[in-house]
């Protein structure tokens, strides 16, 4: 595989790069700014500003925007999570620079005009309904919420209509004054581009100097505030059952707990087990359980996610609403074979060699796998590299996914939210 090369500018932005063959490049701003840089009363402002970002600047307006990628046959888009906003645009190479430019012009140089907002708002809207009407999605914020209530990790990254009618172009501007600032952004690149050329272009020129210092940033004219994602303490594990009534035609159910941040050596062997407990393969333990054995569900998964100081895993299934309990005594099951004993060492071999493979395939997806290094150089440092990532899933031991099963598995430890 392709050494990354890897700069820092002046201004303090970081640029990451992976060269390959390929005539299609993949490049994008990642930014440390996500729903948990909410302060209290800002909710949902972190996605509201990636979407107003495209409503026009200094330089171009919306129709603009839009085609200066769309038109050379690429793709512009962004997305907003927890803890990040990323912009990103595929594009062929030759066309790359305006690539650099448009993406350059949108991140710092949004003007979140009044008028646009008002028009999107109700688009944003529009999307929170979206998810109100798909419970099998709308389960997976509200559990988040569940775990880490009254703490910024579980704010609804859409945020809520009333609220969010109530933005304007200075509460956006403020957002990303006070966290779209180069030393809390790497720029990412996947392709064939030459890197000394990339680290001098004039593009980045339209980057401003980040000016304050790290963790705090002027409000108004003289308020410091402090900026850090780790300022808030998180709530502790909650345990116990709870119901939302939504009548809906089938049961939702979430079961999990808070579990490892991403630098939490015991995060690899969680991913491990997860992949043998709900990963995405057919032969994963739930869904030979609940679907092939016993036919009660469609879908049955378990899914994990870290953050710069904690993590989170859970189950999901849904089902008729007279197979609830049987599921959850089914799922429980599994959870207990897991604690109860470790793997046989052909099981353990069987699961690395099936994870291993599912990686490998992976990081065939260009674009999400120049999304994920992005993402781990900005929070972490170090590039994503395959290899390491075998070293470690082989170095993992039967008696370690025991200890984390038993550590996380406890049915005292669990939380679980229904929605029927």
């Amino acid at each position: 595989m392709a050494k990354y090369n890897t700069y820092t500018l002046e201004n303090g932005l970081r640029i990451i790069h992976l060269p390959s063959n390929s005539q299609v490049v993949y490049c994008g701003y990642d930014i440390a700014a996500g729903t948990r840089n909410e302060l209290s009363g800002e909710e949902g402002l972190a996605h509201f500003c990636e979407h107003m970002s495209f409503k026009g600047t200094a330089r171009r307006n919306a129709i603009q925007i839009i085609n200066a990628i769309e038109g050379l046959g690429g793709e512009l888009n962004a997305f907003t999570n927890k803890e990040d906003t990323v912009y990103y645009a595929v594009i062929s190479k030759e066309h790359f620079s305006e690539a650099v430019n448009v993406l350059t012009d949108i991140v710092f140089h949004s003007q979140y005009p009044q008028h646009e907002i008002d028009k999107e708002v109700e688009v944003i809207c529009d999307e929170i309904e979206s998810y109100n009407d798909s419970p099998a999605e709308l389960i997976y914020d509200e559990f988040e919420n569940l775990l880490f209530e009254g703490h910024p990790l579980g704010h609804n990254i859409l945020g809520n209509a009333e609220q969010l009618r109530t933005y304007t172009t200075a509460d956006a501007l403020r957002f990303v004054r006070r966290n779209y600032r180069p030393e809390k952004m790497v720029f990412f690149v996947y392709g064939d581009i030459d890197f000394k050329r990339l680290i001098s272009s004039p593009k980045f020129l339209d980057v401003p100097s980040g000016k304050a210092e790290r963790g705090e940033i002027k409000r108004g004219l003289n308020e410091i505030i402090d900026t850090s994602i780790c300022s808030d303490p998180l709530p502790p594990n909650l345990g116990g059952t709870y119901t939302i009534e939504k009548s809906t035609h089938q049961a939702h159910v979430m079961t999990g707990c808070q579990a490892y941040a991403y630098t939490d050596p015991r995060r690899m062997t969680l991913y491990l087990l997860n992949n043998i407990l709900g990963g995405p393969g057919m032969n994963a333990r739930l869904n030979l359980s609940l679907r092939e054995r016993h036919g009660l569900v469609y879908t049955v998964e378990s899914t994990m996610a870290a953050y710069g100081d904690t993590g989170i895993w859970s189950i999901y299934f849904g089902c008729d609403h007279h197979d609830v309990n049987r599921c959850r005594k089914l799922v429980r099951h599994e959870l207990d074979r897991l604690m109860q004993k470790p793997l046989s060492q052909q099981q353990l071999i069987a699961a690395k060699r099936q994870l291993k493979g599912q990686l490998a395939i992976a990081c065939d997806n260009r674009e999400q796998f120049a999304l994920d290094f992005g993402r781990s150089y900005l929070h972490h440092g170090y590039e994503r590299n395959i290899e390491t990532l075998y070293q470690r899933i082989d170095a993992i031991t039967a008696e370690e996914l025991q200890s984390i099963a038993c550590d996380l598995f406890a049915p005292d430890h669990m939380t679980t939210l229904i929605i029927k």
